[in-house]
């Protein structure tokens, strides 16, 4: 494609996806009589990634604190690796994580299916029965996935920082008890809402802002999804591709609006 294709192309569907979310938004009051469908959807869509949150979380906490202590270990401050564990888990890699999780795993489920109906005219046939598909469909995904994302963050931070200390005991010679009165100190709340620590609850809000951010590009790749099989293929491919990118990009300006002003 022409660059000057590629802007117009990306123009027009940032366009969409922020209408996509702007109607979503005005139908929140219609979230409570759909919450048959929200909870369904946190199930399929949440749930069944659990253990998937779990693993990767666990081993990136013994990755993070195997590399951190084997240089602290070189200036003696090894007593550092359960600060350094539980804020890197808190702030970035536990929302980070989860969102990328969600966005292969969850993304993709949703584009799929929105595409599967929207190629096979399920969505038109909606369209003629005067049924409101942002209501019906999307509203319930981005409900649960803003829901879901911060729920599973807090169980990756958790298995993340018991897995650094893990490593920390076991290979770093640092003791248990030093490591978790250091990870509980760097959590400490100083300038927190609701008695949380800043780096616990900026790192839920930026999951929060991501589950959104996956739902609404997923939703908008499913719905415009046209071309049989082939179309869906791609739709999955581009929910996936774009919710990663939007995530680091969000992830950014999240990280400088909440640390830096």
């Amino acid at each position: 494609m022409m660059p000057s294709t590629l802007l117009r192309k990306l123009v027009e569907d940032s366009g969409y996806r922020v209408d996509l979310l702007w109607q979503t938004f005005r139908r929140l009051g219609h979230t409570f009589a759909r919450r048959k469908w929200v909870a369904q959807a946190m199930i399929s869509l949440g749930l069944h990634v659990v253990h998937v949150v779990l693993v990767v979380g666990l081993f990136m906490g013994m990755i993070v604190s195997l590399q951190t202590g084997i240089e602290l270990a070189r200036i003696g401050q090894q007593d550092q690796i359960g600060t350094i564990v539980s804020l890197s888990m808190a702030r970035e890699m536990g929302p980070f994580i989860t969102a990328i999780i969600l966005a292969a795993t969850a993304g993709s489920s949703i584009a799929a299916e929105l595409g599967t109906m929207a190629v096979s005219e399920e969505l038109a046939a909606l369209e003629v029965l005067s049924i409101d598909r942002h209501k019906l469909l999307v509203l319930p995904r981005v409900v649960a996935l803003a829901i879901m994302c911060p729920l599973l963050t807090i169980l990756c931070d958790a298995v993340g920082i018991a897995g650094g200390g893990f490593v920390a005991a076991t290979q770093l010679q640092v003791s248990w008890e030093l490591y978790q009165s250091s990870a509980i100190e760097a959590l400490r709340p100083v300038k927190g809402v609701f008695d949380l620590p800043f780096d616990v609850y900026s790192g839920l809000l930026k999951s929060f802002f991501f589950g959104i951010i996956i739902a609404v590009i997923s939703c908008s790749q499913g719905l415009k999804a046209r071309g049989g099989a082939l179309g869906v293929g791609h739709a999955t491919r581009g929910a996936v591709r774009d919710s990663i990118i939007a995530i680091i990009v969000a992830n950014y300006f999240l990280t400088y609006f909440l640390y830096e002003l």
